[in-house]
């Protein structure tokens, strides 16, 4: 599991759109900068500074091939992610699963009278 202090960062990361349009660009496979940057009407600067954001919490990693930069997604940091979130649905499915049994034991009672 991941530590919270690595959590806060990835979902940080994730709460903007353009880094999390970057994120989704790249579940299709690595990508240079210039291709990841054209679907966004920002300053290339701008652009840079969210895939640092993104470097940082771990989602990403690029490296310089020639002249081009390329960006390649780090499944280990959504792995970190997913687990995060399914031990949250886990925890909430049992806390609705005794709550139902709840509302229906109370249900029985109104039911029988008592």
């Amino acid at each position: 599991m991941a530590n919270e202090s690595s959590l806060d960062a990835l979902f940080g990361a994730m709460a903007d759109p353009t880094r999390r349009a970057v994120v989704a660009r790249l579940v299709e496979g690595p990508a240079a900068v210039k291709e990841l940057h054209a679907p966004h009407d920002i300053a290339l600067p701008t652009f840079l500074r969210h895939l640092k954001v993104l470097e940082a919490s771990g989602l990403v990693r690029s490296e310089k091939a020639g002249r081009v930069r390329v960006v390649h997604l780090e499944a280990a940091a959504l792995s970190a992610a997913e687990g995060w979130l399914r031990d949250q649905r886990r925890m909430w499915e049992r806390r609705l699963d005794r709550l139902e049994a709840v509302v229906a034991e109370l249900s029985e009672r109104t039911d029988d009278g008592g």
